[in-house]
């Protein structure tokens, strides 16, 4: 198989731009600097391509090692042939592959090799033939031996059928044109294992869809409640049109073409379908696996990407009943002001004096957001807060319901522990729920991916599947952003393409014991950063304060000639001599009336560098979740109670899955609006429509204050 010439078609990609992957796949080359600052070599092509790509490569590459271990075996037992090597050579999945060495693998017991060891082969060989005029029974005659435990004439038959069954059902062509067949005319059914017990897998009871049509969460749902004992599942295929794949097998009507037809119905239901069975479902795991593992890395890529909430004091409240309410006031930089506990569920002069505290920290230091963390304990204290700020007319203060999953266990971590010693547990949440608002980017990093919950069925994940997904979502969010070099913590530096947890240290350290590092160069210093990681990391750290003003954008040093060439272009003899963006608007008409594509030529660079380079310059530091939608904040609070049935809201979507999208809408619960309500027109996935951090406006269907349950349609006109 060539590989490169195999991805360019499953791509639709150049033979050169595959080849150019590959090349700098190979090299250690990480994705975000090859999406980055190699799209000349690949045309441009996004990160999450990349991947896909990358993932292919390592397939096929598997794929072709697998072949070349299948190959080896076969050869061992001196049964290969032509025809068995071109199958081998063709075979374009792991499926096929085992397919074909299944005749030749090393098998357990089974009926068929008892058959083989009593010297039935031969019979079975004589039966396989199906000549009209043969007598079975007297041909079967000669295979009796007491002594080998063949007693009569229709046990060394029943032992030769034995023997053409697993001879039938291991053809790759059969197995083949039944798993196509399942797949295309299948049905899953599920029944109950005691239909009087009521569970949460009740809508399963009695229930049957098509294989090529049911939904990646049904399989899911499915498979956990068989695991826990709730339902029988089942695959359903009409047994005619699996027995129809052996008609080319039977020769006419006579004795030995009805044995070779019984033992082909034998082994259809003892061995094939069984079998086949098993494969198909495990393939209808796996692609429902890999859909929820999707559906998690693109809400957690929007949630990483949510805008920050820059520029504001903020109070992060961690909700509780009996131990209070953990608090923590972060100025506009992170850096924690203050610390407490207040107790805004106890006595009422316990809220009296909470409501004093909170009070005086705002008027202290000049909160302007508060930060509500929404565990246990949030529709309370959401109240509290609305009447509180309420208190303090004069000073404009909102707040806002921040999802605090993974704070308790970025709170309780080594990572925690080492960056506020100082602190207890339970105040690192505060801080982390305060932070969390002001830059979602710079704090979820410091937790496992898997503990933010915005996905569906994640405990039921391959674990490091999910895991690989995820992380690689953070790393392409953290280098997308780009991370300030003298303030990022080690978790959000070690998120950095080509920067390791060593490595991520050691700059803090470095930083700790000089100071402020004051150009990118300045890295070459830090000990374990070698030329590699310097050439993958550099473009993604940012140096505000540096004098050199590309050290401030996302351009990569080995392009620095070129920018300073395009500024001396532009009039600026000097780099040093560029003022601000904000007091040069004009710099922006100069780059957008450049020649770029004669630009790029003469300057010896290709034109999407060129193209990132001017965007850079133009807004040097800029940060791309600026340009979203800022997320709601509020002032007063609702109860479920309050709203009905026509009702219509601006609200917040959490979480995008399969069946729809839940959005926030200010009343401690999320409600669902399913994909049929999102818009008008057809569409396969909320994702198509919806991201989670997206503002949207809905109205109430139907509201149960009992259940807890809102549903919600966007369909408003």
């Amino acid at each position: 198989m060539n590989i490169a010439s195999t991805l360019s078609m499953q791509f639709d990609l150049q033979n050169w731009q595959i080849e150019n992957l590959i090349r700098l796949f190979d090299e250690g080359n990480t994705i975000p600097f090859i999406a980055r600052y190699r799209k000349e070599a690949h045309g441009s092509l996004d990160d999450q391509t990349l991947r896909k790509i990358a993932e292919r490569l390592d397939y096929l590459r598997e794929l072709e090692k697998r072949k070349e271990q299948v190959r080896r075996s076969i050869e061992e037992t001196g049964n290969g042939s032509e025809a068995i090597w071109k199958s081998l050579e063709d075979a374009q999945t792991l499926a096929e592959i085992e397919d074909l060495y299944r005749p030749f693998r090393p098998k357990r017991k089974t009926r068929a090799s008892v058959a083989k060891e009593k010297g039935l082969d031969p019979l079975a060989a004589w039966i396989w033939e199906q000549s009209p005029s043969s007598v079975p029974d007297l041909e079967a005659a000669a295979y009796v031996y007491a002594e080998k435990g063949v007693a009569d004439e229709q046990e060394a038959l029943q032992g030769a059928q034995d023997i053409l069954a697993e001879q039938l059902c291991e053809d790759p062509g059969v197995r083949k044109r039944l798993r196509a067949l399942v797949l295309a005319q299948g049905v899953v059914s599920v029944k109950a294992v005691d239909p009087e017990k009521d569970s949460v897998y009740t809508p399963y009871y009695e229930f049957e869809q098509p294989v090529r049509g049911i939904a990646s969460h049904r399989i899911l749902a499915i498979d956990r409640g068989e695991r826990e004992g709730f339902l029988k599942v089942s695959l359903k295929l009409e047994e005619e049109k699996g027995l129809s794949l052996f008609s080319s097998f039977i020769k006419g009507n006579g004795a030995c073409s009805l044995l070779v037809q019984q033992a082909a119905k034998d082994g259809y239901r003892r061995l094939l379908f069984p079998s086949i069975e098993r494969e198909i479902r495990s393939q209808l795991t796996e692609q429902a696996v890999v859909q929820a593992i999707q559906v998690f890395a693109v809400n957690l890529r929007q949630l990483l990407l949510q805008p920050p909430v820059k520029g504001h004091v903020v109070m992060g409240l961690d909700p509780g009943y009996r131990t209070g309410c953990k608090l923590a006031v972060v100025d506009a930089t992170g850096r924690v002001l203050e610390t407490g506990v207040i107790y805004p569920t106890h006595s009422q002069g316990k809220i009296q004096e909470a409501k004093r505290t909170v009070q005086k920290l705002c008027q202290d230091y000049h909160v302007s957001v508060i930060a509500i963390g929404n565990g246990t304990a949030s529709r309370e204290t959401e109240r509290f807060v609305a009447e509180t700020i309420a208190g303090l007319p004069e000073q404009p203060i909102s707040y806002i319901i921040v999802n605090e999953a993974g704070a308790s266990v970025y709170s309780a971590s080594p990572l925690g522990a080492e960056e506020f010693p100082d602190f207890d547990v339970t105040l690192r949440s505060a801080i982390s729920i305060a932070r969390r608002l002001q830059d979602p980017l710079a704090e979820l990093v410091k937790i496992d991916p898997k503990s933010i919950g915005v996905g569906q069925y994640q405990h039921d994940m391959p674990n490091k599947q999910l895991s690989d997904a995820l992380n690689s979502v953070v790393e392409d969010c953290v280098n997308h952003v780009g991370v300030e070099l003298n303030t990022a913590s080690p978790a959000l530096l070690s998120r950095v393409a080509g920067i390791q947890e060593t490595v991520s240290k050691n700059i803090v350290a470095y930083r700790e014991k000089n100071g402020p590092f004051r150009s990118r160069d300045e890295l070459k210093n830090v000990p374990k950063l070698g030329p590699k990681a310097f050439e993958q990391c550099a473009g993604f750290l940012r140096i505000q304060d540096s004098e050199n003003l590309l050290d401030r954008t996302g351009v990569h040093p080995e392009s620095y000639p070129v920018a300073t060439a395009l500024l001396q272009s532009c009039g600026f003899t000097d780099i040093a001599s560029v003022p601000s963006v904000s007091l040069l608007p004009h710099l922006s008409e100069m780059m957008q009336s450049l020649p770029l594509e004669k630009t790029a030529e003469k300057l010896g660079v290709g034109l999407p560098t060129l193209q990132d380079i001017c965007a850079e310059l133009v807004r040097p530091g800029r940060d791309p979740r600026e340009e979203l939608p800022p997320p709601l904040l509020r002032t007063d609070v609702m109860e479920i109670t309050d709203i009905e049935p026509g009702m219509e809201f601006t609200g917040t979507v959490r979480n995008v899955i399969d069946f729809g999208a839940f959005v926030d809408i200010g009343v401690h619960q999320d409600g669902l609006v399913h994909i049929s309500q999102i818009c008008d027109r057809y569409i396969r996935h909320p994702s198509e429509v919806l991201q989670v951090g997206d503002l949207v406006r809905v109205r109430v269907l139907e509201v149960d204050p009992v259940k807890k349950r809102i549903s919600f349609t966007m369909k408003i006109k």
